[in-house]
């Protein structure tokens, strides 16, 4: 299953390598879509390839770091 999200990261956490934990913990392929990265925030646009229910966990896993997820719909145009 491809599930494509759009990903608001909170400054705090810039420097944490998510996308690396989501490639190594979870049995997901992420795929960056489109990012725009400032001192302050980071905003991303990301599909994730994988079981559903690893792709629910690692969704689970991002909001618990404090990333911001918003579930887009599959037939929606790319934000970025």
């Amino acid at each position: 299953m491809k599930r494509k999200i759009f990903l608001s990261f909170p400054q705090k956490i810039l420097g944490e390598p998510l996308l690396y934990t989501l490639g190594k913990n979870f049995k997901v392929v992420p795929n960056i879509q489109g990012a725009s990265i400032s001192k302050d925030v980071a905003l991303m646009a990301l599909e994730l390839d994988g079981d559903e229910a690893e792709v629910e966990r690692a969704i689970v896993f991002l909001r618990e770091k404090g990333v911001d997820v918003e579930l887009l719909k599959a037939d929606a145009p790319d934000r970025m």
